[in-house]
Order: C-alpha cells, then structure tokens, then sequence
C-alpha cells in the first residue's frame, strides 16, 4: 500500500445569485474547501467541505495543522488514523473544526485507497444496492412564493418524487400557507418534507405538525434545537410526525439518547460533521439496529455511494451547487440515483475552479 507523500488545500465557490435564508442562518456565499493528498508513486486522492462564509481562517487553519499529521501515513490506515488524530484533538476538543478537518483527509484516504484498488468505494465495502431514491432540497424561506413554486416544480419536471423546503416563519401560519401552495404546485403523488433547521419553539412546532397533516408532510427535519431530546419525545407522542435530525452531530450519542426516547424516524448523519466513512456507517449501523432509516445531509456525492453499503439506507438529498464545479456530477434519473462505477469517489473538483491555499 502506498504513504501519503504530501497535500494541498483549495478554495472555490458555487454561484449565488443572492442570499438566502432558512429560520437560523443567511447564506451570502457557496463555498468550499478541497483537499487534495498525493502519494508517494502519486496518486491523488480528493476530498471537499462546504464552508459557506463561515469561520474561513479557522477551517482552514484546522486542515493545514491536521495535514502534516497524515504525512507518511498508509493510505488505508484511515481507522488509524481517525483514533490517533482523535486522541490529539481532546485537548481543544474533538467537535467543531477538529472534527471537520479529521473527516476530510479520512474522506480523501478513502478516495487514493480505492484508486490504487481501482475500484469504486461501494464496491469496496460491499453492495447492498445499486441506486438510491434522492430527494430535491430547498424551498428556502427567504424565497418569494413564486421563487418557492418555481423550485419545487422544476425538481418534479426533473423527475424528483419528493422536495424538502424550509420553515420557521415567525407565524408559523406563513408556514403552512407556503406548504399548501407546494403541495398545489407539485400534485398529490410528490411526497413533501419539511426542515426548521431548528428555528422553531416546541409550541410552534407542535401547531405546524398538527396543521400540515392533511397537506401529506412525509418528515419534519430540526423542528426545535437538536439537544432538546425531551422536545423532540414530547413533538413526536402528541402530533405523531414522523422526526428527522442528525446533520448538526459530531457523534452518534444524541441518536442513542432519541432511540432511548422512541422520538426519531430518520438518522442523518453529515459525513464531515460526524468524522468520515467509519463514523458515518456506525451511525449508520446503530440506526439499522432499532429499524432506523438513514438519509443522510447534504453531500450526496458520498452519501449515494455509502447508501449503497448499508441495508437501511433510503435516500438522499439533492443540491446541485458543485455540480458545475466537478468533472464527473451525479447522474439523477426518474428521482433514483446510482453511484458512479469510477474508482474511489468517481469524481473530483476541476482545475480550472480551484484556487490554492498557500
């Protein structure tokens, strides 16, 4: 097997035509940051997160202290390598920009891995599934009700069987007018979800839940803040909604302590949030041990070949911000997706888009 010789960090950006919000943040920017390791007989194995506008001295002064700490090592040491590097970040602590700069040189070792193998990565871990059902997210609040009506048809005329918008209005009412007009728009046979991002108060919630069930809502995503384990029992035994979080995790405790409280349908785990491929399917696999779905958050170019590797995986989400950006995008049919039959990833970021960090 070969060692990593050396690495290189990049920046680039999607386009924004203007911000936009949900019911917690205003996005002014589409950002990511791309590491890119080589090998000693140069292979290259690539990794990406996306970094919004947040914190950019921080992340990536996290990724350049991690980076030398990879040199030298065998690229299929990534177990390894996840516990030695965790041990090293107690000390400042082992979530938030830690954490994110672990997963994206575990995710780019995966990726050299199964090029010198030359292989697609769920072929290497073994295949339960060949293509995963993907859903179109948006429906941003800061969106006007034709910008909303507009997303949301537009993903039905690609074939998507299900969109994802966003709540957490300060009426809620506004809430449910807008989910009212996207189930007019898309028809009764497009399922509907919706996502607070944790905006809302566990009264708010409760309201909208109840009142949205003759709209068809499939799951609710973060109705309240994600630590409020007893908000999301209490959510879930009075309006019988179906419950989804996991994207704000950098451990697979807050999913132990809502199996505990019966109080969560769906796990989502974000792949660099909850540290990389180990960390992603043994989430995975705790969720799969008490019948829990997984549908992961956000980063579909991993997730759809993840998906495939493990018996509970049903879906995925669907943003189409790095797909100009890379050479190889997701090819999406009738709402399934299929991974790619490339090795490692199947795809990397173009040359021409990146800018190096120096």
């Amino acid at each position: 097997m070969q060692k990593i010789k050396s690495y290189k960090v990049y920046s680039t950006k999607a386009k924004l035509e203007k911000p936009i919000s949900d019911a917690t943040h205003t996005i002014t920017e589409i950002s990511f940051l791309v590491v890119r390791i080589q090998t000693e007989q140069g292979v290259t194995g690539e990794a990406y997160l996306l970094s919004f506008q947040y914190s950019p001295n921080a992340i990536i002064g996290a990724i350049k202290d991690h980076g030398d700490r990879y040199i030298g090592a065998y690229v299929n040491e990534t177990g390894r390598m996840f516990t030695e590097v965790d041990c090293d970040n107690e000390y400042f602590g082992k979530e938030g920009i830690n954490r994110w700069a672990q997963a994206i040189f575990n995710m780019a070792m995966w990726d050299a891995h199964c090029k010198i193998l030359g292989a697609p990565i769920w072929k290497v871990l073994g295949t339960y599934k060949t293509e995963i059902p993907i859903y179109g997210s948006g429906g941003w609040i800061s969106y006007t009700v034709d910008e909303l009506k507009d997303e949301v048809t537009n993903y039905v005329k690609r074939g998507f069987k299900a969109v994802k918008i966003k709540v957490g209005k300060p009426d809620w009412k506004e809430d449910l007018e807008r989910l009212s007009l996207v189930r007019e728009s898309v028809g009764k046979n497009v399922e509907i979800m919706m996502d607070a991002n944790q905006g809302m108060s566990l009264p708010n919630a409760m309201s909208l839940s109840s009142a949205a069930r003759e709209i068809g809502i499939t799951w609710f995503e973060e109705p309240i803040n994600h630590t409020n384990f007893r908000g999301f029992e209490s959510l879930k035994n009075k309006t019988g909604i179906s419950l989804a979080m996991g994207e704000r995790e950098f451990s697979s405790l807050p999913l132990r302590e809502l199996i505990e409280r019966s109080a969560l349908d769906i796990w989502q785990p974000d792949i660099v949030r909850i540290g990389g491929v180990e960390a992603w399917r043994e989430s995975a696999a705790l969720a799969g041990a008490y019948d829990i779905p997984v549908l992961p958050h956000y980063y579909k170019d991993y997730d759809i070949p993840l998906l495939c590797t493990i018996p509970n995986g049903v879906g995925a989400e669907s943003f189409d911000w790095i797909d100009p950006l890379i050479d190889y995008p997701l090819e999406i049919k009738n709402g399934m997706a299929r991974p790619h039959n490339r090795p490692g990833w199947g795809f990397s970021f173009k040359d021409e888009c990146l800018t190096e960090i120096v």
